[in-house]
């Protein structure tokens, strides 16, 4: 890789500022938009046409990977373990209808294909996978936080994060983790065993998770929350366990704690700086000649997966006793997916084989293009949807009678 400058820093942050100004202007998720800039400042597009283009380079990776680290832990930080623990049933439910549902829908659709396991069982985890970063700033936009709809949305949301802590620790050993079985086994119960640990400080590391940031001056306050996050999440990629799930455990335990707003007031702008640098990232390794060469199964993707995730979100919304409209919500409010797919996708680039290396990870990048931008305007739509379905719905009845 080669060496990332500063005028290739200062492209990287006009660039995500337009982008962002443009989201702003038509309402619309940054997410794709900063993507796409980044596709646009990629030496596959400016580089083309003689313009300044950035480059993929360790320093550049770096600082996406941060971004990733800290968007999950603020996720983390919505939940405690405790709360999870109180509404564990209607979770575990709705969840388990969103898993059964579209999971394998993404392994048969790689799997007809024909691509081997491993492929289809991410792509699977790619269509799978909603975006708690899209939605829940959704949810924030439209004012549903306050609604009834947010409550199976973000147990949903949650449920799927758990799971996909298992996932990645499990794909993570089969893209990276060496021949044999016996390999796999061994990186599997790494991965489980720091799990475990991390799962431990959450339930009984209120007082130590406390007492680190127990200082007054913002500076050092900033300094020890990433003395604590940086190093787990690192330390959880080298020994092969998503440093995206370990910084969502590491969120959940700062949770418990009186410095949870304390934390989100300090962080956010620097979440926010690096969550742009990360999708960044994803666009200025992907070639859109790559993300046209995916265009079959993007479109059969996102034909078969936009439903389910409607129709599983709608039975999730059923779980929670919601009427048949608010149900609706919950399943057009699920539709959107993001991060995580990204995060699979970035997996998936680290592997052997075309399919894993270039066919994955631009199929990813243009299924969250559409899906985020899709899931957006659906749920901004909801009313509009709501009075077509369930207009059809009393017409056929009628016309039964």
């Amino acid at each position: 890789m080669v060496e990332f400058s500063l005028l290739e820093l200062g492209e990287l942050f006009v660039v995500v500022a337009v982008a962002g100004a443009v989201g702003a202007r038509f309402g619309l998720s940054v997410i794709p938009l900063y993507v796409v800039g980044g596709m646009v400042a990629s030496p596959f597009v400016a580089g083309r046409f003689g313009l300044p283009y950035v480059l993929q380079s360790e320093t550049l990776t770096l600082l996406a990977e941060v971004g990733i680290v800290l968007l999950l832990f603020f996720l983390g930080l919505e939940f405690s373990l405790d709360r999870l623990l109180a509404a564990k049933t209607n979770i575990s439910r709705a969840g388990l209808i969103d898993i059964v549902v579209n999971l394998p829908v993404g392994v048969v659709i790689g799997l007809a294909l024909g691509w081997p396991l491993v492929e289809a069982l991410l792509l699977g985890g790619i269509v799978y996978i909603s975006s708690s970063a899209i939605i829940t700033k959704s949810l924030i936009d439209l004012g549903w936080i306050a609604n009834a709809e947010s409550e199976p949305i973000l147990g949903t949301l949650v449920f799927e994060d758990l799971v996909i802590a298992v996932y990645l620790a499990l794909v993570t050993s089969l893209v990276l983790g060496g021949d044999g079985a016996g390999s796999v086994v061994r990186s599997l119960a790494i991965a489980f065993g720091f799990l475990g640990v991390l799962l431990v400080a959450v339930q009984y590391g209120t007082r130590l998770f406390s007492a680190v940031l127990d200082v007054e001056n913002p500076e050092p306050f900033v300094l020890r929350t990433l003395g604590v996050l940086i190093p787990i999440a690192g330390f959880a990629l080298s020994i092969g366990v998503s440093e995206a799930v370990a910084a969502f455990f590491v969120g959940m335990g700062f949770s418990t704690t009186e410095h949870r707003e304390r934390i989100e007031r300090r962080l956010v702008g620097i979440r926010d700086v690096f969550a742009a640098v990360f999708f960044f990232w994803i666009g200025v390794n992907t070639d859109p000649r790559l993300v046209l060469a995916a265009a079959v199964p993007l479109a059969i993707a996102v034909v078969v997966t936009t439903p389910t995730k409607i129709v599983s979100g709608y039975y999730g919304g059923r779980v929670y006793d919601l009427t048949p409209k608010r149900s609706l919500r919950v399943g057009v409010g699920m539709v959107s997916r993001g991060e995580f797919s990204l995060v699979i996708a970035a997996l998936a680039a680290q592997g052997t084989g075309t399919i894993m290396t270039e066919l994955i990870p631009a199929f990813a990048v243009g299924y969250v293009l559409v899906m985020s931008t899709l899931g957006t305007v659906l749920m901004s739509e909801s009313d509009r949807l709501e009075a077509l379905v369930f207009r059809e719905s009393q017409e056929s009845t009628a016309t039964a009678d």
